[in-house]
């Protein structure tokens, strides 16, 4: 019953045999080998249109390196309040853009809205240098509270960027899940909605340790190796990041991952429900945010139930966990088998 994160899994099976596949022989260094290429041009495909493509490690790196590709001086940077580069990333976004404000936006359901991001914006207006200057918008899909924008709430924030000429940043670390819930193609939710550039999220979704910057932006793109060899993310055996998406991508094995991940994540929501519990935000990729009784929680760590607490915010009142309840996390992945939902269902049934 180990719900406690979706890194918490190994690699996925297809992912571990591309890595022994490419494992063999000889090939050039630092992205310079045919594997990387051929990748590069599998993430073309996948969003039908010409794009830069730079590996990274982490998706603190591919988020905080792709914002620092938008960076100005005195630069503010708009995302939702409980976005991961806001709270979860030790202000490494703020480092790599040489000083970019972090500015936080409210939205229910971990969303940034179109009019509270205009809101905010206003507070920088343009021209006035102490104030300093607009930047960017990131948002995250799917967002830190497992919810995922629409095409329409994607398309109406550009809208606001656009406003003020700036790029809109997708924080894709859970991209095939919002993917497969919208059920829509690559290029419909990133660049067709207006989406600049993507820190497109692999670890979570069964890699080893796969990410990429994706600019649909191609010109904005010029002059990102450098801001990656200076932040320590150019890979001299590259092939094996390659070897990963390679695997990652074969087969659509990417999809058939995140939407197994995202249907035990549904089994387990449907089924706490059914037992008189309920869901602190909607349940709409691989995450859910349970509210339960204070003692059931207990019971079920005692029975070796991995999940945390988490800080139920901005709940309505009659929403929010009473005194004697309590929100908790609970994330599927690619591992997590209908055994373990079970054993996690039949423990609550028992603790009533």
């Amino acid at each position: 019953m180990n719900f406690a994160s979706d890194n918490w899994a190994g690699a996925a099976p297809a992912v571990m045999s591309a890595l022994s596949r490419h494992n063999s022989g000889f090939a050039p260094a630092y992205g310079t080998d045919p594997l990387t290429a051929s990748v590069a041009e599998t993430f073309t495909r996948i969003f039908e249109r010409e794009v830069a493509v730079y590996f990274v490690a982490t998706g603190t790196a591919a988020n905080s390196l792709a914002l620092a590709a938008y960076a100005k001086p005195g630069g503010a940077i708009f995302c939702h309040r409980e976005s991961h580069i806001q709270v979860d990333e030790c202000n490494c976004p703020e480092f790599m853009t040489s000083g970019g404000k972090l500015v936080s936006v409210g939205g229910a359901n971990g969303k940034m809205t179109p009019e509270g991001l205009r809101e905010a914006m206003a507070a920088f207006p343009d021209g006035v240098v102490h104030h300093g200057q607009v930047a960017s918008v990131s948002l995250s899909q799917a967002t830190e509270s497992g919810t995922v924008y629409t095409l329409d709430e994607i398309a109406a924030l550009k809208a606001v960027c656009a406003e003020r000429s700036v790029p809109l940043h997708m924080d894709g670390a859970r991209f095939a899940n919002a993917l497969t819930t919208l059920g829509c193609t690559p290029a419909d939710m990133t660049w067709k909605a207006g989406v600049d550039v993507l820190s497109f999220g692999a670890t979570k979704n069964g890699c080893w340790c796969a990410e990429a910057v994706v600019f649909f932006d191609l010109e904005a793109a010029r002059g990102f190796e450098y801001f990656r060899k200076r932040g320590g993310h150019l890979f001299s055996k590259s092939r094996f990041v390659a070897a990963q998406f390679d695997g990652y991508f074969e087969d659509d094995s990417w999809l058939t991952t995140a939407t197994h991940a995202n249907a035990m994540a549904s089994r387990l929501a449907d089924g706490i429900r059914s037992k008189g519990g309920r869901t602190a935000w909607p349940v709409e990729a691989n995450e859910l945010f349970p509210i339960l009784k204070r003692s059931q929680f207990d019971a079920l760590q005692a029975a070796g139930a991995l999940i945390y607490e988490w800080p139920a915010k901005e709940l309505a009142p009659d929403h929010a966990p009473a005194d004697d309840e309590v929100c908790f996390r609970m994330v599927c992945s690619f591992a997590t088998s209908d055994e373990d939902v079970d054993a996690f269902l039949k423990v609550l049934a028992e603790v009533g």
